[in-house]
C-alpha cells in the first residue's frame, strides 16, 4: 500500500514538474494566457488572406507579418491602399510551407515580446496551420487566435494524413529543432520524396483521403 502511495505521489509530482517548471510549460502559459492580440501574421497562398490581414492590421492598429505571401510589388501597393505605413508591415519569404510559415518566424516573434498572435488564413486550411501552429507557437509560450478567410467554391478539403504528418513534423521540430520532412528525404530520397507524399508516406495510406498540397 505504501509503495502504492508512493508510486502515486511520484508520478503527480513528475506531472507537476512538466507542466510547471519542465517541457509543458510554455503550453500552459500560452493557454492561460490573457494578453490581447499584439501582431497579425497571414500565411501566404491566396491574395484573399492578404486583403484581410491589411484590413485587420488598419482597424487594430496591429503590426502585421505576410509569411511566404504574393510577390513583393502587388504587397506593397496593397499596403498603400488601405493607408498603412509599410514600417508596420513585414513581408517574409523564407516559408516553403505551413510548418515553415511558423518555424521560420516563432523565434523573432518571442524575441519580440510576442504572446497573442492572429492567425489569418483560408478555412479550409485553418484546421491544418493551427494543429500545426499551436505545437510550434506553444512552445514558445505563444498563444494563437485563428481567423477563417472564406475561400466559397475554391475550398479544397484537407486530407487527415496530411493534418497528422504535419502535425508530426511540428512534434519532430520542437523536439530535435529540424523538419523531419528534411532529415526523411536525406536518408531515403527515393521513398520520401516531393511526389511520394514526404511524411505523409510514414503514414498508413487511405484511398478514401486525398492530402492537399499547401
Amino acid at each position: 500500500m505504501s509503495w502504492s502511495r508512493t508510486g502515486v505521489i511520484a508520478v503527480g509530482g513528475l506531472l507537476l514538474w512538466f507542466i510547471a517548471a519542465g517541457p509543458l510549460r510554455p503550453y500552459r502559459q500560452a493557454l492561460m494566457n490573457r494578453t490581447p492580440p499584439q501582431l497579425i501574421l497571414v500565411l501566404g497562398g491566396d491574395v484573399d488572406r492578404e486583403q484581410i490581414g491589411v484590413r485587420l492590421a488598419r482597424d487594430l492598429s496591429l503590426p502585421l507579418v505576410v509569411s511566404g505571401g504574393s510577390n513583393q510589388e502587388y504587397a506593397q501597393w496593397l499596403v498603400s491602399e488601405a493607408g498603412i505605413p509599410l514600417s508596420q508591415v513585414q513581408l517574409d519569404y523564407r516559408a516553403k510551407d505551413t510548418l515553415g510559415n511558423f518555424t521560420s518566424l516563432v523565434d523573432d516573434l518571442r524575441l519580440q515580446g510576442i504572446k497573442h498572435v492572429l492567425l489569418v488564413t483560408s478555412e479550409d486550411h485553418l484546421p491544418r496551420s493551427m494543429a500545426v501552429g499551436q505545437v510550434i507557437a506553444g512552445s514558445r509560450g505563444i498563444r494563437l487566435t485563428g481567423i477563417p478567410v472564406s475561400c466559397a467554391n475554391n475550398c479544397k478539403q484537407e486530407g487527415l494524413r496530411k493534418r497528422i504528418g504535419d502535425w508530426i513534423r511540428a512534434c519532430a521540430w520542437v523536439v530535435t529543432g529540424r523538419d523531419l520532412k528534411d532529415w526523411a528525404q536525406r536518408h531515403w530520397p527515393e521513398d520520401l520524396s516531393d511526389e511520394s507524399g514526404g511524411v505523409d508516406a510514414l503514414l498508413p495510406s487511405s484511398p478514401a483521403l486525398d492530402p492537399a498540397s499547401y
